[in-house]
């Protein structure tokens, strides 16, 4: 796994379909549901006319440490939820995940820190099972 100025990332030779598969059960397996789906390709496709690789935004969410971390701010709300991008790549399919020690330091708040950790382990070992 690769850590990156603001994310986490690993590279597979599994196909883009076979990797969305493989990263949705592992987030499910660490707690964490998709709330989101953004078909990139598709939109960039019908809104512009413009051919691109396969490429979706998937928002991942642990219910529990999402509210832990609303609790703390109402407002945290705009940093969740976690994204995770699937990638068709040349040479096989990216799947970067935003760091959450990253982001919840926009939060400004010590308290944020530990549920960050949390769902950083969770995500990291979720990502772990994709690496090659």
């Amino acid at each position: 796994m690769e850590t990156e100025k603001y994310g986490m990332t690993v590279r597979t030779e599994l196909s883009f379909e076979a990797a969305e598969a493989a990263v949705r059960e592992a987030l499910a397996g660490e707690g964490f549901g998709i709330l989101t789906e953004i078909d990139i390709a598709a939109t960039f496709k019908a809104k512009l006319d413009l051919d691109r690789p396969k490429y979706k935004i998937l928002g991942a969410c642990a219910p529990e440490l999402a509210s832990q971390a609303i609790a703390l701010d109402a407002r945290a709300g705009l940093l969740l939820p976690c994204n995770v991008v699937i990638d068709e790549g040349e040479d096989g399919t990216v799947i970067s995940i935003l760091d959450p020690d990253k982001m919840i330091t926009l939060m400004d708040n010590p308290a944020a820190e530990a549920f960050a950790k949390e769902a950083r382990t969770r995500l990291a070992k979720a990502l772990s099972i994709l690496e090659d």
